[in-house]
């Protein structure tokens, strides 16, 4: 028994053509086939203009918007996206002082085999700013609270050895990074996702197409996690 889930830097569905173009988008997000997707650079419009996540959904995923920035008649920032059943979210603030507001979207699911904790982020562009994000988001994650977590998102770490991912490594066990940035030549593990247990997953990649590349800047990260792990064993 398993699940998909994945995360996606949109670039509010501006490809690397310059085209605003959200069909795009959806069609990885369709070819993604993930249970549960962590979404970033969402922009959602108020004044009866386009709603992204109601049609990035299309209908097959409840929608939980996180926005971190708020204009007159728009909201930018974080979503996720859920196949499985919701039965808790919380947003969380993760901004610091002169900075782009920043958050992380909390999520408790009910998943096939039991309770799953989801955590999906963006982190800002300055060192000491992830830091501080990353200090914040180990202590919002604590000690484990569902049979099942998952943490994930864009963490702008381009640092191998820097101190946020060296705390996640840590606090989380290491993943496969593979590199999501930019689309049309990866060189770079901006996407990034942790899991406890470790044991859990079964597979994790990039999910690279000619559609994935053209969509956005970033390339979307996809992993299999396992549901029949418990913290003392393996599948």
């Amino acid at each position: 028994m398993s699940i998909a889930i994945a995360s996606y830097n949109i670039h509010r569905c501006i490809g690397g053509d310059g085209r605003f173009d959200p069909a795009r988008v959806r069609r990885v997000i369709e070819a993604l086939d993930a249970d549960v997707i962590a979404l970033q650079e969402v922009e959602t419009r108020a004044d009866g203009g386009l709603d992204l996540l109601e049609l990035l959904g299309g209908g097959a995923y409840r929608a939980i918007a996180g926005p971190t920035l708020y204009r007159e008649n728009a909201r930018y920032g974080n979503a996720l996206l859920s196949r499985l059943p919701v039965q808790d979210v919380q947003l969380h603030d993760l901004s610091v002082a002169a900075r782009e507001p920043r958050g992380a979207i909390e999520v408790s699911l009910d998943g096939p085999a039991g309770a799953l904790r989801v955590v999906a982020t963006h982190f800002g562009l300055a060192p000491g700013e992830r830091r501080l994000q990353a200090q914040r988001l180990l202590a919002l994650m604590g000690p484990a609270r569902a049979p099942l977590e998952v943490l994930l998102g864009d963490l702008n770490e381009w640092f191998l050895w820097g101190r946020p991912l060296r705390w996640l490594h840590r606090a989380f066990a290491q993943t496969p990074a593979p590199a999501t940035w930019p689309a049309r030549f990866p060189v770079l593990a901006l996407d990034r996702l942790w899991l406890r247990p470790r044991a859990a997953l079964r597979a994790l990649a990039r999910h690279d197409s000619p559609a994935a590349r053209a969509a956005s800047d970033h390339l979307p990260l996809r992993a299999v996690l396992a549901l029949d792990v418990h913290r003392s064993g393996a599948p």
